[in-house]
This record gives C-alpha cells, structure tokens and sequence, in this order.
C-alpha cells in the first residue's frame, strides 16, 4: 500500500511540477536597461520610447484624428533618430481564407530606410493604429516599439551590409490589413522586399511566440535557432493558425509569396483589444524577446544571400524555451513508421504474450483514459457554469476551476492504473502513440513533434524494461523513464492552449494534460493498488474536484483586469430604434434598470449576423445614410451596378445576398477579386472602414438580372448623449471591446432588375 501511495504522489507531483515548469520556468530574457550599450535592444528604452509615440494613450483607429496624431508623433520619433521617414498613402483592401467579408479603407503608411544597401530589403513590420476601444500599447505599439528599439540599435554599429534594412509601419491592420494591402499593391514597392518579419501581440504578456513562417522554412528556422536566446515556437501552431480565421499583416505579404517571420506576444488574453491594454499593463520581458528577436534575426539577415534562404519544410518544436528540436517535414512520415514499429515492438516484447482479453482491453485503456477526462472536465465545468450561470466562470479566477480539472483527470488516469495491468497499459499506450504518429504525419505534419519525441524517449527506456522486467528497480525506472518527455510536452502544450483560449474550451487543457499523464499508466499499474488506497484516492480526488468546480463558480466571472466584454449601440432600423448590448454572456443586472432589455441575444434584423440584447430606444434624428444607384446595367455579358454611397458615419458595410453571383468590385479606382468562396456563402459583405469612404462609389459586376435588395450598414465610433444612463450601467468589471461602442444605421436599398 505505502508503495502505490508513494507512486500516485509522486506521479502528481511530477505533473503538477512539469506543468508549472512549462507555465513560470519557461526560459525568458531578462530586461536589458537603458544603460546597456547602444547596440542591445533594450525594452526600457523601447517602452520610452514607444510612451512618446502613444501620448494621451487614446484609440487610435486608422482615418481617426487620434490616428494622425500618433503617426506625427512616430513621424517626429524617427526623425530624432536621424531616420528621414515618409509616408505612403493608398486604398487597401483585402480579404483571405474565404472569409465572407472584404475589408477597404484609405490609409497612410510610414515607411522608414533605417540602413542603406543594395537589392532587396530587409522589411521590418508592426502597425500602428489601434482598435477604436483600446490605446493598443500591446496590440501592435509593442511592435512599434521594438522596431523603432531595433532601428536605433541597427544604426547604432554601422557596418557593411548586403541588403538594406526599412522599418514599414503600416496602418489600418485592425481593419483587415488594409496598409499592407495598399502597399503592396503598388509592385515596384512589392518587388524590393526580400524578408519581411511582422511584429504583433494578442495579449500584453508572455514570451515572444513565432508562430507563423512563409512555407519552405527550414532556413528561416535554422537562423532563428541560431540568433533567439530563448525559444518559443512549434510548427503546430502554424497548421492551427492556417484554419483559424484570424490574419496579420504577414498574411498579405504571404498571399505575394513573398519570405518573412510572424511573431507575437499572446498572453493575458484578457486585455487584448480593451481599454486595459496600456502601456503600464505591457510584460517589459516580452518587449525585450520581442525585440531580441526581431533585431537578432535582422543582424543574421544582413549579409545573406537570398537564395540561401530556400529550404524545405520542416517540423519542429520548442521545449521550456532552453531547447529547439527540428527535422525536415518530409522525414516524419518514415520516422513515425519506423520508431512507431520499433516501440510496438519493444512494448510487445516486454509485455510478453497477451491473451485474446488482455489484447482488448490494450486496445481500450489510452482512448478511454483521454475520453474519460475529457467527459469528466466537461462535468466539471458544467458544474461551475451551473452554480455561476456563466459560460466562461473561470474567465477571471481560472486556479479553482484548474484544480478541478487536474483532480479529475487524476481520478480517471487512478480508474485506468486500478482496471488494467502494466502488460496491458504498455502495449495499449505505446500501440495507440504510433498509430497517431503515423496518422498525424501523414495528414497534418506539424503536429509530429508532440509524437515522435515521445517515441523516441519510449524506444530508448523500454527495452531496459524488457531485459530488466517489470518487477526489478530498473525495469521500474525505465518505464518511468518512458514517460518524461511526453508529460513535458504535453503539459507545455496544455499550458499554451489555457494561455491562449482559456479553461472554457477546456479539452485544450484536459486532453494535453491526459495524454502526457496517460503515459504514466504502464508504471503506475505496476504496483498493485489495494482497494483502500484505490477508493480513498479516487472519491478523494472527485470530492475535492467537484468542491473546487463549485468554488469556481462561486467566485465573479469577471474582474477589473479580467472584465466582460461587453458593447453599446444606439441602433436605428427602419421604423424603430433600439439599445443594442453585444455581449457572449449574459447581460448585467444593472442594464435592466436602465433599460427593457430582452433576456436572450437576438438578431437586429432578420439575417444580421451578430445577435445582441435589445431594448427600445427614443427616436432620434440621425444624418441620413443610403445609398443611390448611378447604373444598373448590362455590360460586357455581365451585370454592372454602380452604387454612391453617401453617410457621416465612420464606416459604411454592405451585405450583399449570395446568390448574385458575384464576378467584380470596385472601390473607388481599386478592383477586387471575389475570393471562391463567395459562391457557398449566403451572404457577403464589402465594408469601406475609414472615415473618407463615407462618399464611396462602389461597383458591383455580376451574372444576376432580377431585382434585389442589401442592406446599408453605417457606423460610427460614438453613442449619443442619450446613452449616458447606459454607460453609467456598465459595471467596472465590463469593458468595451474591439470595435467599441457606436451608433448604427441599417438602411435596406432596393435595386430593381437590369436595364
């Protein structure tokens, strides 16, 4: 009995050890001051100088009158520099992965020459403009700041360089990448970019993540492992970002085919796009990795030839931050196949012979164990949401509910060491692990890491086991053995998914951390647990599971530096006006006294795409929006309508049904292709996002004849003065967020059949 307590707190000990050591020890740079000599990148210089730029720390959305008194400040910032800087105005638009909306908008660009030299450049990236609800200190001034960091850096030991070096500050990202769209429109500019790195943050905290490289990467990868003293990066967060539907910057120079690094901070989710991310809340740790790698990766790039940057693709994964583990993608397949073989093998072979019931039971014990902790902390977490009525009620106060998923995986990984033997949890773990590698390498290549070094680490221990047996102290330590490295990567992998998704998508959590655990079983087993230990430990591990669940809930959802986020609008539909609360939780109580708002979020009008809490709201007299129709006719075998938009609003969107069919569109004098995936959609929209399009002319090409109708979405960036009881409503643990609060005029235009 001392035996298999000994090994269950030991076995938690060790994943609880692991967890925080991929969660606290995760290698970091210390701040380099302002002190340093002029050639370091130092963050206290950096936030220095970036405090210059941000001033009054207002939004700063692109168009906006905040929006040009940044970019003067920056403008002013470079010169001081020496940096002689000019701008680059143009009309961008974008739109990529099939998503159902096309983004435009007049913008300005800063492009700054930081260091002379001959071909193509060396394009360093961040942008400057805000969302309208936040002063963006994190998203993206901490990219500026590491650019303007590294510039003065750079120039500071001048030296004979191959390629020239420019600082591109682009405006409008947070409108769908309009300033690199606009500038790489113009081809002489797209022609004289060599490498492009892209600085961004989705949080204000944690280590400099790359996430993202063009396709073909080991090179770019190999100078990355050569110049970032600390590591964080894994080829699986690019195979998940290309099926999200979020883009930066680096998208469009991709989309150009053009080389580059994507690289962000994204901790502390929680003040992304809100007021909260200010300068004072920005980690000066993760500016300084932000900066060591951006200005490492620009020195090591100065003197290389561009065509030794081409490659192949490569998998690869960062452990702790102290260790980089790559290979080319194209040996993941015959490796999984061949380590797959050689551990099922091994396992086999220490296990010895296996009756037809034990073989079964193999089969079952590693998908039941993940499936059973992923059932339990679903259990756990309906329970918070239950006692808290919230769907995310560790959103502020993540430990307690953290503590029950951990409890509860513990309790099911003890049912599955209690039910099966180590014979049977060696080959039924090991067998499962190859049969995902080789599927996973086959399908989606980027994931191999997570299976490959764990089949190593398992292809050296288990034969000791084997020769050693089960029984004796070094077959006991290899099958211990056997399972350190796929606790250490799984569990970092269950930290980085809390970090960037939270506990309400809890299997980011519970299936990592049961996997990494599950590997555990074959020497957890090995013991023979006694019922006392086994019911004392298990209804233990529930009891105190469920009681932390309960406490999760109990505790506020939300918190000043955790708040809900939670928009107003002043909306006007044709023949009534509302209050509008867009929210994914349930409305605070305090707008019920202000306001009859409904109890479920429903849609403003039928076909809109966002639901929202509704209230009525008095008739007020707004500037007019519409829109006339200049032409509606055949042209060239399609249809051509030409439309003038006309509002006072900040930004205008049309939505468009599906079925027209839809060829061409024009801005203005910018012509845009419709992506294929418009002819699934059941309704696209065309948003002009910046103040100067509220005069827009939009033409639209298409194969449809008949009548229809769009709707005219005008927008503007504040509330009238009629909101002032709503604004009082909202609690200090609720923000604006994103876009922010506004006013909202959804005009229906009729277009009659072609002339």
């Amino acid at each position: 009995m001392g035996s298999s307590w000994i090994r269950l707190i030991a076995a938690g000990a060790l994943a609880v050890g692991f967890w925080a050591l991929a969660r606290y020890g995760t290698l970091e740079p210390g701040v380099v001051p302002a002190s340093a000599p002029a050639s370091q990148f130092s963050a206290v210089r950096a936030a220095a100088m970036l405090g210059r730029v941000l001033g009054p720390q207002v939004p700063h959305p692109a168009g906006t009158t905040a929006n040009r008194a940044v970019r003067a400040r920056l403008l002013a910032t470079l010169a001081q520099m020496g940096i002689v800087a000019h701008t680059y105005r143009g009309m961008g638009c974008f739109t990529d992965k099939n998503a159902p909306v096309i983004g435009c908008g007049n913008v300005v660009d800063v492009v700054a020459p930081v260091l002379p030299g001959r071909g193509k450049a060396i394009l360093m990236v961040a942008h400057y403009d805000s969302v309208p609800a936040g002063p963006g200190a994190a998203d993206d001034g901490s990219g500026v700041a590491a650019l303007l960091e590294t510039a003065r850096a750079l120039r500071a030991r001048p030296g004979k360089i191959r390629h020239p070096v420019i600082a591109l500050f682009t405006n409008g990202e947070e409108y769908g990448m309009l300033g690199a769209a606009a500038y790489l429109q113009n081809p002489a500019l797209r022609s004289r970019i060599g490498i492009a790195i892209n600085v961004e943050a989705r949080g204000n905290r944690g280590p400099s993540l790359l996430f993202q490289t063009s396709p073909k990467a080991s090179q770019l990868i190999a100078l990355y492992a050569r110049t970032a003293p600390s590591y964080a990066t894994s080829s699986l967060y690019a195979e998940i970002y290309r099926f999200m539907p979020n883009d930066t910057d680096l998208t469009v120079f991709l989309h150009h085919h053009i080389a580059g690094y994507n690289f962000a901070i994204a901790r502390r989710v929680a003040h992304y796009h809100t007021p909260l991310d200010t300068l004072a809340n920005l980690s000066r740790r993760s500016l300084q990795d932000q900066g060591d790698n951006l200005l490492g990766l620009v020195r090591v790039l100065e003197n290389q030839r561009w065509s030794s940057l081409d490659g192949h693709a490569e998998d690869y994964i960062s452990i702790l931050g102290r260790w980089l583990a790559r290979w080319p993608q194209s040996f993941s397949l015959p490796l999984a196949i061949i380590l797959g073989l050689l551990v099922v093998l091994a396992a086999m072979a220490a296990a010895g012979r296996l009756s037809v019931r034990h073989w079964f039971a193999a089969v079952f014990v590693f998908p039941g164990t993940v499936a059973g902790a992923g059932l339990a902390g679903w259990a756990m977490v309906a329970i918070a949401q239950a006692v808290s009525s919230m769907p995310d009620p560790s959103y502020a106060h993540p430990t307690a509910l953290r503590v029950a998923l951990a409890l509860i995986i513990a309790a099911v990984v003890m049912i599955a060491a209690r039910l099966t033997s180590a014979r049977v949890a060696l080959v039924g773990v090991w067998i499962w692990f190859s049969a995902i590698a080789i599927a996973v390498a086959a399908l989606l290549p980027g994931f191999s890491p997570y299976f490959l070094l764990p089949l190593a680490a398992a292809l050296l221990t288990l034969p000791i086991a084997h020769f050693a047996g089960f029984e004796r102290p070094f077959g006991q330590l290899a099958l211990f053995l056997s399972a350190l490295v796929a606790l250490v990567i799984w569990l970092q992998l269950c930290v980085d998914g809390e970090s960037l998704m939270g506990l309400r998508l809890h299997l980011l959590f519970t299936l990592p951390a049961a996997i990494g655990v599950a590997t555990l079983l074959p020497w957890l087993a090995s013991a023979t647990m006694s019922r006392r230990v086994f019911v004392w430990s298990v209804s233990g591990a529930v009891v105190l599971g469920c009681t932390a669940a309960v406490a999760a809930g109990l505790m506020p959802s939300y918190s000043r530096m955790a708040p809900q986020r939670l928009n107003l609008y002043y909306v006007s539909v044709p023949g009534r006006s509302l209050w509008a609360a867009q929210t994914s939780a349930p409305l605070p109580r305090e707008f019920y006294r202000v306001a009859a708002f409904s109890r479920q979020a429903e849609p403003i009008v039928a076909n809109y795409p966002y639901r929202m809490f509704l209230a009525p709201a008095p008739h007020l007299s707004l500037a007019p929006a519409g829109a006339t129709v200049k032409a509606n006719e055949r042209r060239d075998g399609h249809r051509s309508v030409t439309l003038a938009l006309h509002a006072s609003a900040a930004m205008l969107t049309l939505r468009l049904p599906g079925h027209l069919n839809l060829k061409e569109i024009e801005f203005g004098t910018t012509s845009i292709a419709i992506p294929p995936g418009w002819k699934q959609q059941k309704q696209v929209a065309i948003g002009c996002l910046t103040p100067d399009c509220s005069t827009a002319t939009v033409r639209l090409v298409m194969d449809q004849d008949g009548p229809f109708v769009l709707t005219l979405v005008a927008r503007s960036l504040t509330l009238p003065g009629q909101a002032k009881p709503l604004l009082a409503a909202r609690p200090a643990s609720a923000v604006r967020s994103g876009y922010g609060d506004g006013t909202l005029e959804i005009v229906p235009i009729a277009v009659a059949g072609a002339n």
